[in-house]
């Protein structure tokens, strides 16, 4: 059974499309070209930091991120982010009596934006600045495991990437759902792996409800 569903953020729960542009200001590079570069790299299936090295060679991610801060523009989110489906989507399944995460490759300032927004809603936030282990790496998906009272196996891990979410937290023994949005997902969707590997493929995060009864079987 799964009893647990823990969230992926950046295109999952968070529409990213505003923060990238502010990356493509900071770089002064317009903006659709910024977005085709980054179309680009994941089509490549490169790492996405590799989009800033094509414009700015040796750029530091963590260290311009210090100075976007000191410069009164640090990267930032909030319920105006949020896809519409959200908010709905956390109630009905904390209306069906799942435990409910948040889990992502984030840093501290972005853990604490979540815990402003979230801390009501869900039973873990955690990040990967907070645990020092991101995803790909299993150890991530070691801690997500470690901090749901549940067995690995009934977790549902949500996220839009196959090589970040998908992948990595199969192989760590939880049930997976790739959600189709944010250019990893739209890029990534007729893949393979994205047709093979998630226990659920949804156009929505209302999807997973159901899903998940169907999925449980008739109540004990």
């Amino acid at each position: 059974m799964i009893r647990a569903v823990v969230f992926d953020v950046g295109e999952c729960l968070v529409d990213e499309t505003r923060e990238y542009g502010t990356w493509a200001d900071w770089l002064r590079v317009p903006r659709h070209t910024f977005h085709a570069m980054f179309g680009a790299v994941i089509a490549q299936g490169r790492d996405y930091r590799e989009v800033f090295q094509e414009f700015r060679p040796g750029f530091d991610l963590y260290g311009e991120r210090e100075k976007r801060a000191a410069a009164g523009l640090p990267e930032s989110f909030g319920e105006e982010d949020l896809y519409a489906d959200v908010r709905p989507a956390l109630a009905e399944l904390r209306n069906r009596g799942l435990w409910l995460g948040i889990a992502g490759n984030q840093t501290v300032r972005a853990g604490r934006i979540l815990r402003e927004l979230f801390s009501d809603d869900v039973d873990l936030i955690g990040t990967s600045d907070d645990w020092g282990a991101s995803k790909p790496d299993l150890e991530f998906f070691k801690r997500v495991g470690d901090a749901v009272p549940f067995d690995v196996d009934e977790i549902l891990y949500v996220g839009d990437r196959c090589d970040n979410d998908i992948r990595p937290a199969r192989q760590a023994g939880m049930h997976t759902a790739l959600v189709h949005r944010g250019p990893w997902a739209t890029i990534q969707w007729n893949d393979r792996e994205a047709r093979e590997l998630p226990t659920f493929r949804v156009e929505t995060l209302l999807e997973l409800p159901d899903l998940i009864r169907q999925f449980n079987g008739p109540a004990r």
